[in-house]
């Protein structure tokens, strides 16, 4: 499902190949969003801060790699938590981890889905298009403009 305007992506990974394959992802699934990419923990919220500061459209998704240098996803998480303005914005945690203990951490820290990246390209891109979906045309993302379309 093509989104009928443009969405804005927060990538929040280190891996350089990851970030290829997120946007060959996303483009393989006729996504218009766009995707900007924060390289750790520490830039994504100064990022976000920034935007916060001067009045700039936040993005309307948040994908988070757990394992990242300087400041982790849990830390990411964290802040967003604390942040009255930043604890709306939706977080789907995209990571190579597997382990109950960081699904649990994650969701007790309000993500708001947990996704396991397949190792193969087209489950990659059956998840990205499950993300997609699901958040760009399903869901209402707060204090947007970008409700799903009622049937």
């Amino acid at each position: 499902m093509k989104s009928v305007d443009p969405r804005e992506v927060l990538l929040v990974e280190d891996n350089a190949a990851d970030v290829r394959l997120t946007r060959e992802a996303f483009r393989a699934v006729g996504s218009l969003a766009t995707l900007e990419v924060a390289p750790d923990g520490e830039q994504a919220l100064a990022l976000l801060r920034r935007r916060v500061a001067d009045g700039s459209r936040l993005p309307d998704l948040v994908l988070l790699d757990l394992n990242m240098p300087r400041l982790d996803g849990h830390g990411v998480l964290e802040a967003l938590d604390d942040d009255p303005v930043l604890a709306t914005l939706p977080v789907v945690v995209l990571t190579t981890s597997d382990q109950d203990d960081d699904v649990r951490r994650a969701y007790e820290r309000h993500a708001n889905g947990y996704v396991v990246k397949p190792l193969e390209f087209d489950g990659f891109i059956d998840a990205v298009s499950a993300v997609h979906d699901f958040w760009f045309g399903a869901a209402t993302l707060p204090g947007s403009r970008h409700a799903a379309p009622r049937p």
